[in-house]
């Protein structure tokens, strides 16, 4: 019988084998990076402990899998090796240290090392091979020695050179396929709609992307590609440092990122390493990490790499964002529009460095589209800020017996009957103005940064003021008193007089955004800022029918009704002159219109993607100020798109209409009048 450490690391191998094929043959893995981590690390402790049980084919011994016979083989000249991972300060000291160490053994001085850091994109290993400028061939990793051929479906990606000018006899290319977020969300949704598993992350979508058998498949995904890497090159100038690669790949033509960074310490490294964790979410496309890689080339030959992983390189980890996790329970709530909201009762999991029980599961429809069920194995994202949600099942891991959830029969909030309206996708609590639950909601809307931007009036503070009957509707919040609030236990007389200063504030929040907090069916920001402007007043709006409303941009037949049927409810428009009364705008002021004569004038505008220097209310407010109307929605009667970065359908269908889509660049030219039309 085979003594325990060795039982153990056999299991541990036949367990990272199964879960390694799952994530590089199938781009379907089942347990998350952070577990498969900890497997790893476990197997690779016991064969260091161990060094006589270390055999060749052991996952600690090659990288990534075998190529899956889909494609033909492709050996690497310079193998493609893997990472070690670094997850704590003291792990990222003590990996510099080990280079240091190994380079005095060898009598070589390293002197002043100097550090290039890197985003780890969550993406696909590349390897493209030009041959005297031409681009001929582009491989996965695949094993890190064998790869697979997918030229075809890497010269579908745009970003991609074909061609690079004044170019050596032969030059390999290191890069990351990925798929921005926002094409991520887009891809997943038409997998769903299709009856199709939704991917887990978007490594997975670009990985199944770029191994789709037809290349016009792999086309019609909106794939982007970094370089950060030379491989094997003949007749190239002699680069010195790993930042030298770098520029010259941004010289030829190569997308580079552009927060690549050089560092003269391992402090510095570390710094950099926090800043990325802080700003990671500002990006358009997913990373896992920071790669740190020793800048100065000459060093790298001399450090040489342990296995399947270099020496003079490390990958600093985040705390993940996604994690798979059982859904235990689907429970419901009401939403401020009495729509039956569910979220996911869940297993507890550490995901994004904190620990997760529950998650929203959107609302009814995106539950159903996703076929997500109590019992499932399901994928939770936490991003920054944003509630944590579940993005998929795991069908492939589903227990017998689970059955599709359905929403309540009475409101959770106020025990009233649910009814689905003909026509309707939701269930709704149809007790608008009694129900605690909807009311709450409404509230906190309507406090929200987008709205009222009531700052200190938080979500608990808006269930502690209704718990003790200082207010019932949004309108009683200007009626509240500094004597009220300073009365209050943990409140204080600085934070009463904060509160009411920040209340105050709010009365001279303009009419568009008044109009979005009031929180009407459908009415969103732009439609807000569109019924404002169509109608003046709101006691204009209020007078006008469902014919005259539907003649706003941006509103059909079915919200135009929603609206005027909200206004005509009693206690609604009762709310509304009492916000009138205390002093909230209720009209759009002159300085407000939008001006005659400008360039936009008559101009209708949609927005979509991220712009480089400019908030989507920036350039709202630039289209506004050059007589313009921003839209919420791409249509024939659209006049221009302006497209930043991850711009999803509505640039698709913009291009489909024919509208004219403008860029950053040609966007200035438009709002200085001097786009000139071809």
């Amino acid at each position: 019988m085979a003594p325990p450490v060795e039982k153990r690391i056999a299991k541990l191998r036949e367990e990272l084998n199964h879960h390694i094929y799952l994530y590089h043959q199938k781009d379907d893995p089942e347990i998350s990076d952070e577990e498969y981590d900890r497997l790893f690390a476990e197997l690779k402790k016991l064969e260091e402990e161990n060094p006589e049980l270390v055999t060749g084919d052991s996952p600690t011994q090659r990288v990534g899998a075998a190529p899956s016979g889909g494609f033909a083989p492709v050996e690497h000249a310079i193998p493609m090796l893997s990472l070690a991972n670094a997850r704590t300060e003291e792990e990222l000291v003590a990996w510099e240290k080990r280079i240091r160490n190994h380079l005095a053994k060898r009598d070589i001085d390293a002197g002043e090392l100097t550090f290039v850091t890197e985003p780890k994109i969550d993406g696909l290993a590349i390897s493209l091979t030009y041959e005297n400028g031409k681009f001929v061939q582009g491989a996965t990793r695949g094993d890190g020695r064998v790869g697979e051929d997918v030229t075809h479906n890497i010269e579908t990606i745009e970003e991609l050179p074909k061609q690079i000018e004044n170019a050596p006899a032969l030059v390999e290319v290191r890069g990351e396929v990925y798929l921005p977020l926002a094409a991520f969300a887009e891809l997943n949704q038409k997998r769903v709609d299709a009856g199709l598993p939704a991917f887990a992350n978007p490594r997975n979508s670009a990985a199944g992307s770029i191994r789709q058998v037809d290349p016009k498949a792999t086309a019609e995904r909106p794939l982007s590609i970094w370089s950060y890497a030379l491989g094997t090159t003949e007749g190239i100038r002699q680069l010195d440092t790993h930042w030298d690669e770098v520029q010259w790949l941004a010289e030829h033509g190569f997308k580079t990122n552009p927060d690549t960074a050089t560092h003269n310490s391992i402090e510095a490294v570390l710094e950099r390493c926090l800043w990325w964790l802080d700003n990671r979410d500002r990006l358009d496309f997913e990373i896992d990490g920071v790669v740190i890689k020793v800048n100065q080339l000459d060093l790298w030959d001399e450090l040489g790499s342990a296995g399947r992983e270099p020496r003079w390189a490390i990958a600093w980890k985040f705390p993940p964002t996604t994690a798979t996790t059982r859904l235990l329970k689907i429970d419901w709530n009401v939403g401020r529009t009495g729509h039956m909201v569910p979220w996911a009762m869940l297993e507890p999991v550490r995901v994004g460095g904190v620990t997760v029980s529950n998650a929203t599961l959107h609302n009814e429809e995106d539950l159903e589209r996703k076929d997500v069920r109590a019992g499932d194995e399901v994928v939770v994202l936490r991003a920054g800020d944003v509630i944590p949600q579940v993005i998929s099942a795991l069908p492939q891991k589903r227990p017998e017996g689970t059955v599709k959830p359905r929403p309540p029969t009475h409101c959770p909030a106020c025990g009233t009957e649910i009814v689905k309206l003909e026509d309707s996708v939701f269930s709704i609590c149809p007790n608008r103005s009694g129900c605690p639950g909807q009311i709450f909601q409404h509230i906190k809307h309507f406090v929200s940064r987008g709205a009222m931007d009531i700052e200190g009036l938080g979500e608990k503070q808006v269930h502690r003021f209704l718990e003790e009957g200082l207010i019932s509707d949004v309108a009683d919040i200007y009626e509240l008193t500094h004597e009220q609030l300073a009365g209050l236990s943990g409140m204080g007389d600085i934070s009463a007089s904060n509160l009411i200063s920040e209340i105050d504030k709010s009365r001279e929040v303009p009419f568009a955004r008044v109009m979005f907090g009031l929180g009407l069916p459908g009415v969103g920001a732009v439609t807000g800022e569109a019924l404002a402007e169509q109608f003046g007043t709101i006691e204009a709006l209020h007078a006008a029918d469902a014919e005259t409303v539907e003649q706003t941009e941006g509103i059909g037949p079915i919200l135009a009704n929603q609206v005027t049927e909200a206004l005509a409810d009693e206690r609604t428009w009762q709310m509304i002159e009492r916000l009138r009364d205390a002093g909230l705008r209720m009209e759009v002021d002159e300085s407000e219109r939008r001006p005659e004569g400008g360039p936009l004038e008559g101009k209708s505008v949609v927005l979509t993607g991220t712009l480089p220097d400019l908030t989507r209310d920036e350039a709202g407010a630039m289209v506004r100020r050059a007589g313009g109307k921003v839209v919420g929605s791409v249509s024939k009667k659209t006049d221009y798109v302006i497209a930043g970065e991850s711009a999803g359908s509505k640039l698709e269908k913009a291009e489909k209409l024919g509208v004219p889509v403008l860029d950053r660049e040609a966007f200035e030219k438009l709002l200085a009048g001097d786009l000139t039309e071809d």
